[in-house]
């Protein structure tokens, strides 16, 4: 039996039906704070690819900077590539990720593998036989 996906008691229907304030009310306070404020061009520009994208009219994955933009119920489905410094991380925006920022899913260090030391690294080098 699979787990029903709900969001603060919502199912995602009931999420995707509400209304954007009702929506914003959920969240925790810094979000909802930062979506009261207001949404920046880049963010609104998004927005409207995502609708695009969902109605079919965008082929492929939409790209994006915007690393501060929250997952709303309307982004679910939808494949999309977020900026990390370097590349572009692609994921598909599941509704278990409703309430998180897009830059949470694309992250921007990876774990740094040090190698041996090469010849002349230190003193003690001096006296490594070579092969």
């Amino acid at each position: 039996m699979v787990k029903e996906f709900k969001y603060r008691g919502y199912a995602l229907e009931q999420l995707q039906e509400m209304s954007y304030e009702t929506f914003i009310s959920l969240l925790p306070s810094r979000m909802r704070r930062s979506l009261n404020r207001g949404l920046s061009k880049e963010k609104m520009k998004l927005l409207d690819e995502i609708k695009k994208a969902k109605e079919g009219l965008i082929k492929g994955p939409i790209k994006t900077h915007s690393r501060d933009m929250i997952i709303l119920p309307t982004m679910v489905g939808v494949d999309i590539q977020v900026h990390n410094g370097k590349e572009f991380v692609s994921f598909k925006i599941k509704p278990e990720m409703i309430g998180h920022y897009l830059g949470e899913f694309a992250v921007t260090n990876k774990k740094v593998v040090h190698g041996t030391p090469g010849i002349g690294a230190s003193r003690s080098s001096l006296y490594v036989p070579l092969k």
